[in-house]
């Protein structure tokens, strides 16, 4: 063979091996639905979230955005001790906080020079800790906060250049770190973070995450806000305990999940190596076991301290709990349940009329993005309605009627359009929840009249959506 045909072969052949090593590669991962990946979150049942960052080497949970880098400086972290811990409880994941409400990122980012790698450790503390629990058989899940003050991603401050950089930031979380079972959203549309799904969109959030990784679930801590009767803004209804969230063990129909700390706090303080932790038995028997019949995974937080070790007292309890916890055989089966609002709620704070409202209970309540507030009928009128004005020719596929309580069962919709009103729906939904989704349609308006109903009608949210499909 030829000088020049053997070189010709060899191109060929490296050139084939490229493109077969690309394609391998390249291979999309399936997804599964996403009812089948609430499923096996609910089944993985207990799970122990880790706060450790920056405010570790603080008397404070939110840290001094100010802080500097030097600060992050753990002489023993040991990773594998954590994991070792997790499994010793019977737990199936954990849970790390990449980047808490001060903006100090754990890996290696090249988003911002405010990471660990600028710390004395210089050591990427999310590679770390996901090597070990996978290590343990134990899945990987990453907590991310949205509130970021060092970098002023806070009320009022927020920029393109602020959503460019979370969406840089997931995307290295995404796509560095292996498969991410879950991704935990903090300090977003939260009545204390006050940056709302409009100022840091929603939507584009979770369509990156879902382009990256599509079977991982995306929750945000908001249970503060939107009600417990269906997913707002979440794959997965979250409950803080601490702050008074607690989810309902008898009447619950969502894939759940229930966080708490097993010290006094979630990050570490001096006090922790001598403060009684909670009870195993008390964890089990009160939280754990009940939730797990309830669609609920418990998440159980420890603080490492500010060497990167689980205190000793904390070690003893995880084991005591794995003495008395085992991991069901089988789970319940979820409900079958609405996909999850995702999209910016169009009716939002626009003019609003109604038919004569009870007392100061007016019409504004019902789309003021409250659901704490509400618009009430008059008991004297036998026909309410209730329409939101979008001032604009608008396309939108979806409603969502947030009644005060259950009440209403037969209602009608519709949307006005070249100067009439159209008919949308005919309703019969009796949950205090009732979600239309539907093809597009272009209206200015959007009317309900109730028909059949128990006492007045009452409104907490009449939220109007365009989604992606």
């Amino acid at each position: 063979m030829s000088t020049i045909r053997i070189f010709i072969a060899i191109i060929f052949t490296a050139a084939t091996l490229c493109s077969f090593h690309a394609s391998a590669q390249e291979k999309p991962v399936s997804a599964s639905s996403l009812y089948e990946l609430q499923q096996q979150f609910t089944d993985l049942g207990f799970g122990m979230f880790i706060h450790y960052n920056i405010p570790t080497y603080m008397e404070e949970d939110w840290a001094d955005p100010d802080a500097a880098p030097s600060l992050f400086n753990p002489k023993k972290l040991n990773t594998d001790q954590w994991a070792k811990a997790a499994k010793s409880a019977n737990m199936t994941y954990g849970c790390l906080t990449t980047k808490h409400h001060s903006g100090f990122a754990i890996w290696d980012t090249k988003t911002t020079p405010y990471n660990v790698m600028n710390s004395p450790l210089k050591k990427d503390v999310v590679k770390e800790f996901a090597n070990s629990f996978r290590k343990q058989g134990l899945k990987v899940m990453l907590y991310f906060s949205i509130l970021d003050t060092h970098h002023q991603l806070r009320p009022g401050h927020i920029t393109p250049q602020h959503i460019k950089m979370i969406k840089d930031q997931l995307t290295e979380l995404l796509t560095n770190y292996g498969e991410i079972t879950a991704l935990i959203i903090d300090g977003w549309d939260a009545p204390w973070s006050r940056i709302s799904y409009d100022d840091v969109p929603f939507e584009e959030i979770y369509t990156l995450v879902k382009s990256i990784q599509p079977n991982c679930l995306l929750m945000d801590l908001n249970a503060a806000k939107y009600p417990a009767e269906a997913l707002f803004y979440t794959d997965i209804k979250s409950y803080e305990q601490g702050a008074g969230q607690h989810i309902s063990k008898e009447s619950n129909q969502l894939p759940a999940l229930s966080c708490l700390p097993i010290n006094q706090n979630w990050f570490w303080k001096t006090s922790f190596p001598t403060t009684p932790v909670k009870k195993a038995e008390e964890l089990v028997n009160d939280d754990l076991l009940p939730f797990n019949k309830a669609y609920c995974n418990f998440i159980l937080n420890v603080a490492p301290n500010r060497d990167g070790l689980i205190d000793d007292n904390v070690i003893t309890e995880l084991k005591e709990i794995g003495k008395l916890y085992t991991r069901p055989a089988g789970f319940p089966k979820l409900p079958a349940t609405e996909a999850p609002i995702i999209s910016s709620n169009l009716a939002k704070k626009k003019p609003a009329n109604s038919s004569w409202s009870y007392d100061s209970s007016l019409m504004d309540f019902a789309n003021d993005d409250s659901f704490r507030s509400a618009w009430y009928s008059n008991p004297a009128v036998k026909q309410p309605w209730f329409e939101v004005d979008l001032e604009r020719e608008t396309a939108f596929n979806a409603i969502v009627i947030t009644e005060a309580k259950a009440n209403t069962s037969a209602y009608t919709l519709e949307y006005f359009a070249n100067s009439q009103w159209h008919p949308l729906a005919e309703g019969n939904q009796t949950g205090r929840i009732k979600i239309h989704r539907f093809d597009r349609v272009w209206g200015s308006k959007v009317r309900i009249k109730f028909k059949t109903f128990s006492e007045p009608p009452s409104l907490a949210e009449f939220g109007v959506y365009y989604e992606r499909r």
